[in-house]
């Protein structure tokens, strides 16, 4: 696939998970490294039904780094965190690589600190 379908294929896996149950069944028709499968069963525990936007894509070759924003309730444990209840609101980024119509490869990033804040965890930080 070229760098822009790949961008379409991103934007179309977003849209399939984002606010909605996360069943291994539409997880699979996109994503074929185990890891990424791991962690969006994880997620979707202490986040149920969580939205993924993305604000900025760029593709090149076989990979599509994604800017997005997280946006959910913690209502499950997630890793290891008991539920607080609380709502996130984050930017993250994340680059998938693609072939044949599949994510095999991601790199993710996320302020883990502003996430224990936003849950309650960890004081906010003064501005």
């Amino acid at each position: 696939m070229s760098a822009s379908e790949n961008k379409t294929f991103v934007r179309k896996y977003l849209e399939a998970l984002s606010g909605k149950p996360k069943p291994a069944s539409i997880v699979d028709q996109y994503v074929a490294e185990q890891a990424l499968k791991d962690h969006i069963a994880g997620a979707e525990i202490g986040f149920p039904k969580y939205i993924l936007e993305p604000v900025e894509m760029i593709a090149e070759e076989d990979k599509v780094a994604v800017k997005a924003r997280l946006k959910g309730t913690h209502l499950g444990l997630f890793n290891g965190i008991p539920a607080t209840g609380r709502k996130v609101d984050m930017l993250f980024h994340i680059t998938y690589q693609i072939r044949d119509g599949k994510i095999i490869d991601h790199w993710m990033l996320i302020d883990g600190m502003e996430m224990m804040q936003q849950l309650g965890l960890l004081p906010q930080q003064a501005s």
